[in-house]
């Protein structure tokens, strides 16, 4: 279990000794671009594309078999 008591440096402060790790973490790290996220318009064009194929496949057997 932790030991809360006041030391000899007066109160504890655990948010703030998080946020200097925090900060002496990040400073030794290069910084990291986010990668853009990927468009999604070819995956629609391709959903668009299978559909439209399915369609006229389904009108060519039906005129086929009429």
């Amino acid at each position: 279990m932790a030991h809360n008591t006041p030391g000899p440096e007066g109160q504890h402060d655990p948010a703030g000794s998080t946020q200097m790790f925090r900060a002496f973490v990040d400073e030794g790290t290069p910084q990291r671009r986010q990668q853009p996220a990927a468009p999604s318009g070819p995956r629609v064009g391709l959903i668009a594309g299978v559909v439209l194929a399915v369609i006229v496949v389904a009108a060519v057997a039906w005129l086929a078999l009429a």
